[in-house]
Order: structure tokens, then C-alpha cells, then sequence
């Protein structure tokens, strides 16, 4: 069996281990590699030399990775937004799922609903977006949307 690679870009730690071992503790049969990038520059770095087989994207992330030295840049409440771009134009169609914990974004003209966030980015990425979910440890909506899609794209 071939091994395949989901990207999990994610700044917050808490986050990303709980989707990492959601996909540990649930794949079926092929065996995956688990690849977390926290930036949108160190995500960036990754595509230019590698096409995972599956993303799952935040939407809010810091221009750089956070350290003890580095503050992480700017922060970018549409960072994913720049990953999206950059796969479309770079011609890479992997299979994405934006995953965000904000049900609502600010824009200039106000606050922004993630369902109409959801139906812009499904307009212009729609090749390769699998959709846009939000994501509350609490309940298990995202982790049965994430099933579905990995084994829609053949994964699971």
C-alpha cells in the first residue's frame, strides 16, 4: 500500500494534536504520514518542494512560525486564504478542508459569517476545496467530515 501525506497546517498546538490523533486513531487500512506546519511561510516552504495528498487548513495563522525568538510575524486572519491562493496558482489541486475555530471573521465592512466565507471560497477554489467546517473540541461534526472526505478522496 502506498503511503500518502496530510498537511496539517495549524498554529495552535491544542488544535492540532487533536486532529492529529483523531487521523491517527481512525485512518483504516493506508498508512499515512502526518506533516504540521504552523505558519503560513513555513506551509508555503513545504508546497514548493512536496504535494501532500491531503490539507487541512486553519484560516487564521501567523506569517511565521512561533518560537522562543520569533513572535510569528504578523498575525493574518485570512493566512489560509494565502495558502489557497498559492495552491491554485502554483496548479496544485490536493484535496483541501479548511478547519476554523471562528464562526465568523472581521472584514472591513463588518462581521462575516463562516457560511458566507464558506460559499466564497468553495466559489473560487471549488476544483480542489473539500469544503469548509468549523471546528469545537466539543462536539464531532468535524471529525465525521473529516472521515468523509479522506475517504472520499482515497485516503481511507
Amino acid at each position: 500500500m502506498d503511503r500518502r501525506t496530510i498537511l496539517i497546517i495549524e498554529d495552535e498546538a491544542p488544535k492540532r494534536k487533536h486532529i492529529e490523533e483523531y487521523i491517527k486513531t481512525h485512518r483504516e487500512g493506508t498508512p499515512v504520514d502526518i506533516v504540521c506546519r504552523q505558519s503560513v511561510s513555513s506551509a508555503l516552504d513545504f508546497l514548493d518542494y512536496n504535494e501532500p495528498d491531503f490539507i487541512i487548513l486553519d484560516m487564521s495563522l501567523p506569517t511565521y512560525e512561533i518560537s522562543e525568538t520569533e513572535s510569528g510575524g504578523r498575525p493574518q486572519g485570512f493566512g489560509g486564504l494565502e495558502i489557497l491562493r498559492y495552491l491554485k496558482m502554483s496548479g496544485l489541486s490536493c484535496p483541501t478542508l479548511v478547519l476554523t475555530g471562528y464562526e465568523a471573521f472581521m472584514r472591513e465592512e463588518g462581521l462575516v459569517e463562516l457560511s458566507q466565507i464558506s460559499e466564497e471560497l468553495n466559489n473560487e477554489f471549488g476544483v480542489f476545496l473539500e469544503g469548509v467546517l468549523y471546528y469545537n473540541s466539543a462536539y464531532s461534526e468535524w471529525k465525521n467530515k473529516i472521515s468523509l472526505t479522506l475517504k472520499k478522496v482515497g485516503i481511507y
